[in-house]
Parts: structure tokens; C-alpha cells; sequence
């Protein structure tokens, strides 16, 4: 029987690149695809040595892995799914990652308790949820100095007050954007 490839995505950059990480399914689950997560890197540079990245609905992990892989110091994965959150854990110490932090959270009272400031933050919530009246800026208040959004959507986002789009792209029905104090 050949192998599934919808519960998998390959880590495409870094020390960890051509690695295979393998995920339960669930419902609403979308990993960022390949050529985006392509160009979220080029957009924030390949070399994330040193910075520290959230992502609060991690789902797969993808992108916190994917930051490790390029060097990250810390990336903290939340995400509501326990077969996710432990599927994500498993994947970081397949490939040897120490730096992974993984929470089993909701997303919104993950970050109304979060004191840390990150360099990074991703952003994939389902779709149907729609969360960005409060998620932007929410997240705004978690940056670190020079720090950057990378977010994805159903559709186009506008940017709120002390935030602005600096890149943004679309791939199919996904509408991807990077966004910084602005």
C-alpha cells in the first residue's frame, strides 16, 4: 500500500531540510503548503538563528519546526487538538529539536496569559473561525522589538491600528501576509 501524503509535510529548509513530519488527522487541519512556507522564509530571511517564534494554532507544527530547522532558539507551538499537541512533540524530538515548546491551550487564553515577547509569530487559524479582530492585536502586544507577523487567511487582511502589511500573497484560496508595527 503506498504511503498517505495528506497527514504529511517535509520540513524544506535548514539543518532539519527533506525531513518528513507525520501528523494525525483532524478537522479543519491545512498545513501551510510548501511553495508558501517557501516564500514566508525569503520574507523573513532563511537564518532565524537566535529569535523566538509562537504559533497558536500550530495544528501540525510546520512552521515551528520549519523555524528550528533554521535556527531558532525557542519556538512555542499551542495548539486546542491533545492527538496534535502530542503528534507535534513526538515530530520535535524525532528530529532532535530541544528548543520546541509545546501547549495544549486554546489559543485566546494562551495569549491573554502570555507575558513573553516573540520575534516571529505565526498565524493559521481555521478559517471559519475568523478570529483576526482580536487576534491581531492581541499578537501586536506579544512582539518583540523589530519583530513580525506572518498570517493566513481565507481571505485578504486588513492590517489594525499599529499594524501594517508590509508583503503579502495568494495561493489558491489561501491569502497569506507578513505584518510589523507600523
Amino acid at each position: 500500500m503506498a504511503a498517505s501524503t495528506t497527514n504529511r509535510v517535509r520540513i524544506i529548509g535548514g539543518t532539519h531540510r527533506g525531513r518528513i513530519l507525520r501528523f494525525p488527522d483532524a478537522p479543519g487541519l491545512r498545513p501551510t503548503p510548501d511553495r508558501v512556507r517557501e516564500t514566508l522564509f525569503n520574507w523573513l530571511g532563511q537564518d532565524l538563528s537566535g529569535r523566538s517564534t509562537l504559533e497558536p494554532y500550530a495544528g501540525s507544527g510546520a512552521l515551528s519546526l520549519e523555524a528550528l530547522s533554521r535556527g531558532a532558539a525557542l519556538a512555542v507551538a499551542v495548539d486546542r487538538d491533545p492527538t496534535l499537541v502530542r503528534a507535534l512533540a513526538e515530530n520535535g524530538r524525532a528530529i532532535g529539536v530541544a528548543s520546541l515548546e509545546t501547549h495544549r491551550a486554546d489559543a485566546r487564553a494562551f495569549l491573554a496569559r502570555e507575558s513573553r515577547r516573540f520575534d516571529v509569530i505565526f498565524l493559521d487559524p481555521p478559517f471559519a473561525d475568523d478570529p483576526w479582530s482580536w487576534l491581531l492585536p492581541a499578537c501586536a502586544g506579544l512582539l518583540a522589538g523589530g519583530g513580525a507577523i506572518y498570517a493566513e487567511a481565507g481571505r485578504k487582511l486588513e492590517a489594525p491600528g499599529g499594524l501594517a502589511v508590509v508583503r503579502d500573497g495568494r495561493a489558491g484560496a489561501v491569502h497569506y501576509h507578513l505584518l510589523s508595527p507600523g
